[in-house]
């Protein structure tokens, strides 16, 4: 199975040396992030997110079928993930490695079990037809930090994706297209985003501190880390998931000082999704049903009797 080149013995030392002496290759602060950029489809539910050299697809679609016989008064929700030879060549076509694995986990507990999206608003007929809402995720290029973009990308197509309305008389359902009917937003009940801190054990040298902690680490910088923390958490500071896969053991404090760090990050991510979605909102409005409405209230002014 084909990995990642590995950094050389002296690619490592260098990164560790550096970060010893606060400096990044990029020479970035450490809790800062690679420029981010947001981008959404003609259509709704594609979300494009780029975070350095890092891309990542989002795109939601939904059909109709029968609910779970256990969950009868809810729709169904699931995540899927891709990661293909396009954005590494570590990845393979039909093989499912650690990393997507990982990256789907992390996803599915940051986001449909925290209860971010109503499953219930996904119900038409108890028991019978409900939405079946798919979020499919494509890595189109890696380079460091996939959980984050990820998250994001997912988030910013679940605000900006729209089901198509339906009507119930008994037992019959009528779906409407977007020609017939204004398409319905999902349900949201709170945005949580993920933020990864990448550690460096540094307690050997004199630094006071007792590790070194990075958000956004690039692909070098992952590979030369001790270990990872994520943190999923929304913007008013409810976490809903820390997850530390192996590693060396970290301090409560330090630990503290992540969570702190990571609502920040949320917040700032929030504030980035719906500045887009409002851009976006725009956009597509010009010319739309609002632009129709006003050509039809403008009036030309009459002149004045002479």
């Amino acid at each position: 199975m084909p990995r990642e080149q590995e950094p050389s013995t002296n690619e490592h030392d260098f990164v560790l040396s550096a970060l010893q002496e606060n400096l990044r290759l990029d020479s970035r602060p450490f809790q800062q992030f690679r420029p981010i950029s947001l981008a959404f489809g003609d259509e709704y539910g594609v979300a494009d997110v780029r975070i350095g050299k890092t891309r990542v697809l989002a795109k939601v679609s939904c059909e109709v079928t029968a609910p779970y016989t256990d969950r009868k008064f809810d729709g169904i929700f699931t995540i899927s993930t891709e990661l293909s030879p396009m954005g590494s060549p570590a990845f393979e076509v039909g093989r499912q490695d650690q990393t997507e694995l990982l990256l789907s986990r992390l996803l599915e507990k940051a986001i449909r079990r925290s209860g971010a999206l109503d499953t219930e608003s996904l119900c038409i007929i108890a028991g019978a037809k409900c939405f079946h809402l798919r979020a499919d995720l494509h890595v189109l290029d890696h380079d460091g930090n996939l959980v984050d973009a990820s998250c994001l990308a997912l988030i910013a197509a679940l605000l900006h994706f729209r089901r198509p309305d339906v009507e119930v008389r008994g037992e019959e359902v009528t779906v409407f297209s977007i020609r017939e009917r204004e398409p319905v937003r999902l349900t949201i009940q709170h945005l949580p985003f993920c933020v990864t801190f990448s550690y460096y054990n540094t307690s050997s040298t004199t630094s006071a501190e007792p590790g070194i902690f990075l958000q956004d680490a690039t692909l070098l910088e992952e590979q030369c880390r001790d270990g990872e923390i994520v943190i999923s958490m929304n913007r008013f500071g409810e976490v809903c998931q820390i997850a530390k896969y192996g590693g060396t053991p970290v301090d409560g404090l330090s630990l503290l000082t992540c969570t702190n760090a990571a609502l920040e990050t949320a917040k700032r991510f929030d504030k980035l999704v719906k500045e887009k979605l409002a851009e976006d909102e725009k956009v597509k409005d010009r010319g739309g049903l609002m632009a129709e409405l006003s050509a039809e209230n403008e009036r030309p002014m009459e002149p004045p009797p002479g």
